[in-house]
């Protein structure tokens, strides 16, 4: 009886460990273009995408937010960066208040970035203020 219990116990317990490697792998597929995405400044294309993550991984945009990274930058940077007005217009208002004023991975807001770079003209820049 013992037996038992415990290979079902092991059994479980791979099932779930291949489950969420698994389950990641699914969620890097389904992130792959997302920053093509952004570049393209397509705001449909990125509805479909955050809808269709969020329907089979039961994720919003601020969970997997951090985890994605355009050639070092966040999303809404990579929208600052090329001009998607729409796509970081969505991402701002998609966005908690709280974690759009947080450090990023380089310890610098976003308000702080777009100091840096001149970009207070931009209408994501406005958006952002706004938020705050």
């Amino acid at each position: 009886m013992l037996k038992i219990v415990k290979t079902s116990l092991i059994i479980a317990t791979s099932t779930l460990a291949f489950s969420n490697t698994a389950q990641a792998n699914d969620i890097n597929e389904a992130l792959a273009n997302i920053c093509t995405i952004v570049q393209a400044d397509d705001k449909g294309e990125l509805r479909k995408k955050m809808r269709s993550v969020q329907s089979d991984f039961k994720l919003k945009l601020r969970d997997y937010y951090s985890g994605i990274s355009c050639g070092g930058q966040s999303l809404i940077r990579t929208a600052l960066s090329s001009n998607a007005v729409e796509v970081g217009t969505l991402l701002v208002k998609n966005m908690p208040s709280k974690d759009l004023a947080e450090p990023e991975s380089d310890g610098k807001t976003l308000q702080a970035w777009i100091a840096e770079k001149g970009l207070q003209s931009s209408p994501i820049s406005a958006e952002l203020n706004d938020r705050i």
